[in-house]
């Protein structure tokens, strides 16, 4: 995993090109057919399952690679040429198609391993991929030996069982990941837009047995909708990573509905992560990342390792085999809730996800609604992977109270999703006022919970708009996090509940298309707006309608994250929470 990427050299042309057995894949690379003669058996009522000792041997292997080829398995050199030729004999063995692509931005001669099982539908492709490639300073058998491994058990494990295809099955393991995701954008590069639009879904597995990691299914493609289906099943739950980034960056750059699965790199585990899954607080998810200790069996989480193995191939095989030959979908909401007072609306987004078969037409109704309030749809209908916004309105004639508002979303199924309405009393508004404590950051760090040295007499680009002091994160040209939040409570019944603050962006950053540096806005676990590398400016006015937030205590984050070189600053001064 990187969590610094950089941009990809231009692409040049593939080595080795010939005519290949499936139209969905580049013309641009050389492929070795399955065996002949195969009939595939009535398709089990249940996905296989994957065995955790096959899955070590895998690693035992990768490990093998590195003690024997300098310790590491990075791009170019004998140790990632080593894991590559593996792959490729063991799935060629298997019985799939396997295309050797020379990717030629990359360092030294670094192969693509892709695989596709024939058979299925390859106008509905979807894929699952990993980097097969480490750092020069280890082994990088968490980083990625640990996603290459369990794709490659769960590729063998469903060709052992020779399911009958309905959609087409693609694995993918990319070079040049630990330079910039140099691999898997080169291949993504080398598709028409026929062969993009054929793939439905791509889930990247990056680091899925750290030591003290979690579960972090971060994404809402057809692949991230199984995946959280078997946790859930297992009783495993599951959040969304802020780590960055991985090869899925580069599918999603090209419009392919992507997601990034991992157990957690560098970040460190918070309390209530502990609480659901175990470990410590305030260590990394990984103490071994992109270290010489990333080794086998000593950097693996075992748990971890057999979970996220069954989880691969439980997506895989109800994604693609006849098991699933029913189209179907999934609808959820962020947020779910909302507060607001009386002739005030609220907004969500509604999220759809194809999870079996086709895409198809998924028209949006809501009911619920309670006299006075109106639910609305923009557009009102989506095909599925896409999202529609949600606009609850209410007039004055609303009567105050909780309601449960049902979305349906209908295509050939139905699904539905609910989201809880509260309609604040009408009183008088007794609470008016400026809300934020140290709004100025004149007096010291109190009421703001903040990382040391945020909150400060800064100077340079982080100078304060006004007075002495401000708030600064980023600007450390280095990995890092920083936070800034407070609490505070809204009163009811008042007209108007207004957040503002001035943001001034400085960045060292020359891309002008990827987001390395961020500065996300959020109230509780809602995102008001994000914030890059990409937007630098002076200081600048940010304005946020907080009114679905009144009556509740709420707490307002700011949380700026830095990549591995090239600092970002991100300056943030006069802030304001207003009620009238």
């Amino acid at each position: 995993m990187r969590l610094r990427t950089v941009t990809a050299g231009p692409a040049l042309a593939v080595i080795a090109v010939t005519t290949l057995a499936l139209s969905t894949l580049p013309a641009s690379a050389s492929t070795t057919s399955r065996p002949s003669g195969a009939v595939a058996p009535a398709a089990l009522a249940a996905a296989p399952t994957v065995d955790v000792n096959n899955v070590n041997a895998h690693l035992q292997q990768l490990q093998n690679f590195a003690t024997s080829n300098g310790g590491n398995r990075a791009t170019g050199t004998a140790g990632h040429t080593a894991t590559t030729t593996y792959l490729q004999q063991k799935l060629q063995a298997a019985g799939y198609t396997v295309t050797v692509q020379t990717c030629t931005t990359c360092s030294g001669s670094a192969k693509n391993i892709i695989a596709d099982w024939p058979g299925g539908d390859t106008n509905n492709t979807y894929m699952f991929g990993a980097h097969s490639d480490g750092v020069s300073a280890g082994p990088g058998i968490n980083d990625d030996g640990s996603g290459t491994a369990t794709l490659l058990e769960a590729a063998l494990q469903l060709a052992a069982n020779n399911p009958t295809m309905t959609n087409h099955l693609r694995f993918g393991w990319w070079a040049g990941e630990e330079q910039g995701l140099i691999g898997s954008k080169f291949y993504v590069n080398s598709l028409t837009t026929a062969q993009k639009s054929a793939i439905k879904a791509y889930g990247t597995f990056d680091m899925i047995a750290s030591t003290n990691g979690g579960y972090f299914v971060t994404g809402t493609d057809a692949v991230a909708v199984k995946l959280r289906e078997y946790f859930t099943s297992i009783s495993v739950p599951t959040e969304t990573s802020t780590e960055c980034c991985s090869d899925d960056g580069s599918f999603r750059n090209a419009g392919i509905p992507s997601s990034i699965n991992s157990t957690g790199a560098s970040y460190t585990k918070t309390s209530a992560q502990v609480t659901k899954w175990g470990g410590t607080a305030g260590a990394a998810y990984d103490p071994c990342y992109h270290k010489a200790c990333d080794t086998y069996p000593s950097n693996i989480n075992a748990t971890s390792l057999a979970r996220w193995g069954n989880a691969e191939l439980y997506a895989a095989w109800n994604l693609t085999t006849a098991t699933s030959t029913t189209n179907d979908f999934s609808v959820s909401l962020s947020p779910n809730t909302g507060s607001v007072n009386a002739g005030s609306s609220a907004t969500a987004t509604v999220s759809t996800a194809t999870t079996a078969g086709s895409a198809q037409t998924v028209a949006l109704t809501s009911s619920g609604a309670p006299t006075g309030v109106s639910v609305s749809f923009s557009p009102a209908s989506v095909t599925s992977g896409g999202t529609s916004t949600m606009t609850v309105a209410t007039t004055t004639a609303a009567a105050a109270g909780s309601y449960t508002i049902t979305v349906t979303g209908t295509g050939s199924v139905t699904r539905t999703a609910s989201y809880t309405l509260t309609v604040n009393g009408t009183g008088t508004c007794t609470g008016a006022g400026q809300k934020l404590g140290n709004n100025g950051f004149e007096t010291a760090t109190t009421p703001w919970t903040a990382t040391t040295g945020v909150v400060a007499a800064n100077t340079g680009d982080a100078a304060p708009r006004t007075g002495t002091r401000n708030a600064k994160l980023g600007g450390y040209g280095s990995t890092h996090t920083d936070t800034l939040s407070q609490s505070v409570t809204l009163p009811t019944g008042c007209s108007s509940y207004t957040l503002t603050f001035y943001l001034k962006i400085v960045t060292s950053e020359t891309t002008t298309s990827t987001q390395y540096d961020k500065l996300t806005v959020k109230v509780g676990s809602t995102t008001l707006g994000t914030f890059s590398n990409l937007n630098p400016s002076a200081y600048t006015l940010r304005t946020y309608n907080l009114a679905a937030y009144a009556g509740q205590t709420i707490t307002l984050t700011f949380t700026g994250t830095e990549d591995s070189s090239l600092k970002t600053t991100f300056a943030i001064d006069d802030t304001a929470l207003t009620v009238a």
